[in-house]
């Protein structure tokens, strides 16, 4: 599936910590281009599998958690361009 621009960049960024609307319309024209859009298709995958849960037994409740947070933190680092050629992701204290 081919989404926009826009589409790609359609989620919620109030979750992100070093999210810049500038920086990411830059990656979209520069030339890591395809590969920042991929990430932004890979975020929002991401999200998507979140979304559809899974049963959790109650022993393993605090993992899961934990394990979503993880998964939500590389898609983070993807959305903000971190991890584009060139580009050092920035560490979470």
């Amino acid at each position: 599936m081919s989404y926009s621009d826009d589409e790609l960049l359609d989620f919620d960024k109030s979750k992100l910590d070093h999210w810049d609307e500038g920086r990411a319309r830059a990656n979209l024209a520069g030339p890591h281009a395809v590969l920042y859009r991929n990430h932004l298709a890979i975020g929002k995958w991401i999200d998507q599998w979140l979304a559809n849960g899974r049963p959790t037994p109650p022993a393993q409740e605090e993992f899961i958690k934990g394990y979503d947070r993880g998964v939500r933190e590389v898609a983070a680092h993807l959305r903000q361009g971190d991890l584009l050629p060139g580009t050092q992701a920035i560490p979470n204290p």
